[in-house]
């Protein structure tokens, strides 16, 4: 496993580089991360649980390792964490299930010709 604490750390001075190699593409990243607290429809800890669930879905890490820190930090438990996590598990699944059948399809047209 990682050390998630120093990958994080480094993460972040990463994404401090990157902010100056192009910081336009920093600054977009930041607007768009910060576009969902504007409209105050869901409270921090609950984005935080969702994003932590997308980063799973996605396979990132650094998402995983910042989102993780900050739902921590904002008062989730591991309980309504792994809550969380579990609905990433299902929507996976779910995803190979629905894409399943068009691989099903993809069988029925060649079988068709």
């Amino acid at each position: 496993m990682l050390d998630w604490n120093a990958y994080r750390v480094q993460l972040l001075a990463g994404v401090g580089e990157m902010g100056k190699l192009s910081p336009d593409t920093v600054k977009g990243y930041v607007t768009l991360s910060g576009a969902g607290t504007k409209t105050g429809h869901l409270d921090a800890k609950t984005r935080e649980l969702i994003a932590l669930a997308v980063s799973i879905t996605l396979r990132c890490d650094g998402c995983i390792t910042v989102h993780s820190a900050q739902a921590k930090k904002l008062g989730a438990t591991t309980e309504e964490i792994a809550e969380a996590l579990g609905v990433a598990v299902a929507i996976n699944a779910g995803a190979a299930l629905v894409y399943s059948t068009r691989a099903l399809d993809a069988l029925s047209a060649l079988e068709a010709t």
